[in-house]
């Protein structure tokens, strides 16, 4: 079988001897050395200048939320994973969706300002595949009115943006670490910001709102990374640039061999890190049919991000929107690292033949 990804598994007697140290010094969570030391060495490969690990990417959209004490309406995009609008309910604030870019797929930053009212607090945009937002627009639009913004950077591990890491951009960027994103521990994510006092409330909010072992400093929840993931964070981090490089390639040659199907336009002056790789179909029908014909090779493809997010039951229902348009024409291919030559040319012939 051919799947949509594939977790990276570094060799396990690798992980087993940086594990060995949290066993040896009896220590599995509680913000162990291992933890301390990922932190650390992801600072220094992603250039950034404060970085607190969490037990996943949900959660630390959670705690962004709470930390800056957003109230009423979040501008948001409804193309995107469920996580980024469920988490805006969950702290008790309404979605407020704002179509997409019909080519970058990201937030369409022309749309901001027109949604914004008297009860908006914040704009919480998606690093769609890793492609960046119009980040610079998105932060002249909160700063004339007076808005937060908190990136949902699932699918940007070392994403640059002129330079710069995209994790720089925002008051807090999330990040998942999950077993299906191209850098990984696991289970596991991580919370980014530049505003020292900002990120010392992320840290207490994450850990129950302890100040010290007897003291707290306000509200908080358990969002700690564990031991057992940083190690494999620290087993991982390594082979990033085998992890990219394959990427890159696979990519390369489904953009250079597939015919007659739309694909993401990655920003200008981004430097990308091949995430995803969707492709677009003329109709909801051409996808159908693509997905049946897939599978029947046992390929297992991804409807990824379906349904738009502006159709949740749980959701006022928008207008027809270019998320809804999208999300019913898009199927993200399958893409890993040490993805089979064979595999890849199977994939490819099918797309090609329907």
């Amino acid at each position: 079988m051919i799947t949509v990804t594939k977790t990276f598994l570094p060799p396990q007697e690798e992980y087993n001897k940086i594990l060995k140290r949290a066993w040896d010094a009896g220590w599995v969570t509680n913000r162990g050395i291992l933890v301390q030391e990922l932190e650390q060495k992801l600072k220094t490969y992603l250039n950034v200048p404060q970085v607190l690990a969490t037990t996943n990417g949900t959660l630390s959209l959670q705690i962004a939320i709470k930390a800056l004490g957003l109230k009423g309406e979040i501008i948001t995009t409804p193309f995107s994973y469920v996580a980024t609008t469920s988490t805006i309910i969950w702290e008790g604030c309404k979605p407020v969706f704002v179509d997409i870019h019909p080519e970058y797929l990201t937030i369409d930053e022309t749309k901001i300002e027109a949604a914004i009212t008297p009860d908006t607090t914040a704009i919480l945009a998606t690093h769609i595949f890793g492609n960046p937002c119009e980040v610079e627009e998105i932060e002249r639009i909160a700063k004339k009115h007076n808005l937060k913004v908190i990136y949902d950077a699932a699918h940007a591990f070392g994403v640059k943006y002129k330079g710069e890491s995209i994790f720089n951009y925002g008051d807090i960027s999330a990040c998942s670490f999950h077993a299906t994103k191209l850098f990984h521990t696991g289970e596991g994510g991580a919370l980014f910001t530049r505003d020292k006092s900002l990120m010392e409330k992320l840290f207490y909010t994450h850990d129950f709102g302890h100040n010290g072992q007897e003291g707290f400093s306000g509200v908080g929840i358990n969002a700690k990374m564990s031991e057992p993931q940083a190690a494999m964070g620290l087993t991982v981090l390594p082979y990033m640039e085998k992890i990219l490089k394959d990427r890159e390639q696979v990519i390369s040659t489904y953009r250079n061999e597939i015919r007659n199907l739309q694909f993401l336009k990655i920003r200008p002056e981004t430097d990308w890190n091949f995430s995803y790789f969707p492709v677009i179909f003329p109709s909801e029908a051409d996808l159908l049919n693509a997905i049946k014909i897939l599978k029947k090779e046992d390929i297992v493809p991804r409807r990824y991000f379906y349904p738009s997010l502006d159709t949740l039951p749980y959701i006022k229902r928008s207008a027809d929107s270019i998320s809804m348009d999208i999300s019913s024409r898009i199927l993200c291919l399958p893409l890993f690292t040490d993805f089979p030559d064979q595999d890849l040319k199977k994939v490819i012939s099918i797309m090609n033949s329907l």
